[in-house]
């Protein structure tokens, strides 16, 4: 974790080479910190070697060497800071700065920190080299039992290993079927099973390795369980020593490995054999290894089980399984049959057990792992009634069993990703994220330093069609953590979500890192329990603010760098204590209302995000915060409000990256005020999308305007796209409707296909009810790729899609729209390069196109008519038959009158 540490400390150095309030004495300062900048730079590379190098690692010298790295790099950090704050706040009292609301400028003198500077850097030097080094040349490592045979060997369910729950049953019968007379291809057949850690993959490939169809089929068999570090000799001599039971080793020169491939391939050839390779993590290796199995044309088979998708995908989507959690009835049946066998559960227990099964979240390590526990102690209702509650400590006790199996998910992600995973802890436990929120988090992320930059993630990311794919390095960092089974992706509902059993890993390893330190209840904050070393605090119950020996406890951690107040909302003011955190860069506070604003904020001069929840108007100094990037203001209430303005010095605070400000209106700028690093602007009144202020922020990417409709119906907004041509840059625009009426009128004329910027990639329409011709202003813009129409943003019966619209268009979202016909023009296929296709909520409904291309791969249903249904489902079937299996289209159908949601094909995402 040593390289969230380095990138919070770039960030800083970043901040002084950058900013526009701060400027470097013109003696040896300039290149102290620019030699300083380049070896953490330096640093940061050498940490990345991880990646390359990680499946031969001696991975507990590679994290002790991280954890010195963590306090070198926290400590020279303090030491910098202090000193830039000490000159700032002298040179403040000297000009008389602090009186001033307009934002000072700073001329820092680091010439008496060269001495610190110069043994930093040679500290890092010595470190760097001894990183490389052990990644080279790992560290003996002595090695239990357990981990000889990799992390998901050691998983064991217990009991009858014929014993297979939920589908899995579904999944095997899958693959006997590969082998029964009536499959249509005879050729080699590659089938991975994928899913979190611990959802059952090992124990669905022993229990078809060992079916008696494939052992009478197949005359060659392995299974080989790899693991996330492994050694190629070592998974091809165990190939060898299972498919030639006579084999043995000679003496071999040089050429040892290559001679081992070749006998592998020499001994499969002309057979019928069954490979299984259980829990392997390297594509690379799995493409090497799928080159030495021949195809024999007779119905051989390689089966793969992996964690990560990316490796799942070397098998053709039609033959790639993920493994879903267990539902409730399945989760009852394995906790029912590990603590009671096939003994009757007592009635007084059985509705507590089946809760108790719940709060497992259908993962069935844990499920096995709680009935180990379960087993060993009293069967009575009181005390399962205490385990009943999701927070029991049964439950902690259950995943610090299951660690051994669930950190190496963790352990070897790559290192631009573990501190954001990690950092998806703060949130409270079973906390769901919408999608339509994500933009908080990834704020969070950068605001810590944690993302690439835009030229890091075009130089970095290996393939050049995912940079195209992802718009911004945050929205691929999410891809990818889904992409490797650590944190849930539910399509249904559009959101997040962590595993309770990481989530609990995550806080663990989070602390353990000083990535940050949550508390839950005032026994956290005590002295011994370290938190005085940490660099974030995470307060999950805010009433924890008001108490004295948490605010003394809060005080005692002076060098921490962000406080996030995750909570469940607070309706009360608190007192807060931020006198002493004068490092304080994060102060995330949504979830408590303030009925005044915290004046106490404006000393925090090194704040870079703040966002809170407050009715009220944002006072003239908050310009005092110059260093300000990110500021959201959140409202209790929807409320029309046409008083509230952001104050004029707004246009002052030349750091804004992001302004989220909850409906209210932009005053008028100055003459010459403008913002230049200004990316987002969020819920920002129509009234305000003028020329004047649209041309004083040259750069900005994202726009979402917010119309709160008076009752009275008059003065309404009817010009807010008018200006957007000056907006050049823009990428994504959205207007929604907060209080939509309903009735027949248009709340906001749509502009004309020439006012909208050619830039725009994303255009997100809610409540404003245009006739669907209008859509014909937006289907040619050159680089849309993605639409979402919401509550009624178009009405009318019909809507007809012509052959030359929407030809980039790659992800279609249609929600609360009284649509009843849409077709394409002469049933021809349209939207050439759509790939994802979301319809919700649209109960008249009754047709739509069937002439979709390869390019679609998902299409979501969510409470339509059946009709719909019909549609999509023939959809997918005509899609089989024309374009085979290697572009199977996922479908997923869910109905709020239908208890699970029912889906066609598991997703491959």
């Amino acid at each position: 974790m040593a390289y969230g540490a380095v990138g919070s400390l770039k960030l800083t150095i970043e901040r002084l080479l950058n900013s526009s309030h701060i400027s470097i004495v013109q003696n040896s300062s300039p290149q102290i910190i620019k030699l300083l900048y380049e070896e953490v730079c330096s640093f940061q590379d050498a940490l990345e070697e991880f990646d390359k190098w990680r499946s031969t690692i001696n991975m507990n010298m590679v994290k002790t060497l991280e954890a010195e790295m963590i306090d070198v790099v926290y400590k020279f950090e303090d030491v910098i800071e202090s000193y830039v704050l000490d000159q700032i706040q002298s040179l403040s009292k000297e000009s008389h700065h602090e009186d001033q609301i307009h934002p000072p400028s700073f001329a820092i003198d680091l010439q008496d920190q060269k001495q610190n500077v110069d043994f930093f850097i040679e500290t890092v030097k010595v470190m760097k080299t001894a990183y490389i080094h052990e990644l080279h040349n790992p560290s003996p490592e002595e090695q239990e039992e357990d981990d000889r045979v990799g992390p998901s060997s050691i998983i064991d369910f217990g009991g009858n290993h014929d014993s297979v729950i939920g589908q899995s049953k579904d999944f095997i019968e899958f693959l006997r079927d590969l082998f029964t007379i009536n499959y249509r291809g005879s050729s080699r057949t590659i089938v991975s099973i994928y899913g979190m850690a611990g959802i059952g993959k090992t124990i669905a490939a022993r229990k078809f390795f060992r079916d008696p169809l494939i052992v009478s089929h197949c005359n060659k068999r392995a299974f080989v369980t790899i693991g996330p570090k492994y050694l190629l000799k070592s998974v091809l001599l165990d190939i060898l020593r299972q498919v030639n039971p006579d084999f043995e080793i000679t003496n071999m020169d040089g050429e040892m490995l290559a001679e081992l491939k070749r006998m592998v391939c020499e001994s499969l050839k002309d057979q019928r054999y069954f490979i299984v390779l259980d829990d392997i993590w390297d594509k690379e290796l799995c493409s090497d290894l799928m080159e030495l199995f021949p195809d024999n044309d007779n119905q051989s088979l390689v089966l793969m089980t992996t964690r990560l998708g990316e490796v799942a995908d070397i098998a053709p989507a039609k033959f790639q399984y993920k493994i879903p959690f267990l539902d409730k009835k399945e989760s009852w049946d394995l906790l029912h049959q590990k603590v009671f066998g096939e003994m009757t559960c007592p009635s007084e227990l059985q509705k507590v057990g089946k809760k108790i099964a719940e709060n497992c979240e259908g993962l069935p390590l844990t499920i096995v792992t709680v009935a180990d526990i379960l087993s060993k102690s009293d069967k009575t209702t009181e005390y399962w009634n205490e385990v009943s509650d999701v927070k029991d400590s049964v439950y902690k006790d259950a995943y610090d069993q299951m660690s051994k199996v669930l950190l190496p998910s963790y352990d070897y992600l790559n290192q631009y990703l573990k501190a954001c995973f990690l950092y998806m802890g703060v949130y409270p436990q079973l906390h769901k994220i919408p999608w339509a929120e994500l933009s908080f988090l990834w704020s969070l992320w950068s605001a810590e330093g944690f993302l690439y930059s835009a030229a890091q993630f075009r130089e970095r990311i290996p393939h050049s069609d995912m940079v195209k794919m992802f718009a911004e390095p945050c929205t691929y960092y999410m891809f990818e953590l889904v992409l490797k089974n650590v944190i849930m992706s539910d399509i249904e509902v559009s959101c997040y979500s962590l595993h309770s059993s990481l989530w609990y890993m995550c806080n663990k390893e989070a602390a353990k890192n000083k990535l940050f330190y949550a508390l839950n209840c005032r026994a956290d904050a005590l002295p011994e329990e370290g938190i005085e070393s940490q660099r974030r605090l995470c307060i999950r119950n805010n009433v924890l603010l008001a108490i004295e020996d948490v605010h003394d406890s809060i005080a005692s951690t002076s060098t921490v760098r962000s406080l996030l107040c995750s909570g469940p909302y607070h309706h009360y003011p608190l007192p807060l204590c931020l006198e002493h955190l004068r490092f304080l860069r994060v102060f995330h506070a949504c979830t408590i209302r303030f009925y005044e604003f915290p004046i106490e904020i404006l000393k925090l001069v090194q704040l870079r995000y703040l966002s809170l929840t407050y009715n009220g108007n944002i006072p003239s100094v908050i310009s005092k915060l110059w260093n300000l990037q990110w500021l959201i203001v959140r409202r209790q209430l929807i409320v029309e409000d046409n008083s509230s303005y952001m104050p004029t010095e707004i246009w002052d605070m030349k750091e804004l990256r992001k302004l989220d400000i909850a409906g209210c209106k932009l005053s008028d700028p100055r003459e010459r005020s403008f913002l230049p690093n200004l990316l987002e602007l969020y819920d920002v009144h129509p009234q305000s999308c003028n020329k004047d202020v649209f041309e004083r922020m040259p750069n900005l990417k994202t726009l979402k305007i917010s119309i709160k409709l008076a009752h009275d119906n008059v003065d309404q907004p009817s010009s807010c796209f008018d200006h957007v041509s000056h907006l050049r840059e823009l990428k994504s625009l959205a207007c929604v409707v907060m209080n939509p009426t309903f009735k027949a009128e248009v709340v906001a004329p749509l502009a004309r296909l020439s006012d909208f910027p050619s830039s725009l990639t994303k255009l997100t329409l809610n409540g404003l009810g245009y006739p669907w011709e209008e859509m014909r202003k937006i289907s040619s813009l050159p680089n849309l790729t993605n639409l979402y129409l919401k509550c009624y943003a178009f009405r009318g019966p019909k809507w007809e899609v012509r052959d030359n619209e929407f030809q980039r268009l790659k992800s279609l979202e249609i929600e609360d729209i009284d649509l009843e016909r849409w077709t394409f023009q002469n049933d021809h296929e349209c939207i050439p390069a759509i790939k994802a296709l979301r319809i919700a909520h649209c109960y008249k409904l009754k047709e739509m196109p069937l002439a979709f291309g390869t390019s679609l791969l998902v299409i979501s249903i969510v409470d339509c008519n059946p009709t719909v249904v019909n549609c999509v489902n023939k959809l997918r079937r005509d899609s089989d038959d024309k374009y085979g299996d290697g572009n199977s289209l996922f479908v997923l159908v869910h109905s709020s009158w239908d208890d699970p949601g029912t889906s066609s094909h598991e997703s491959p995402y």
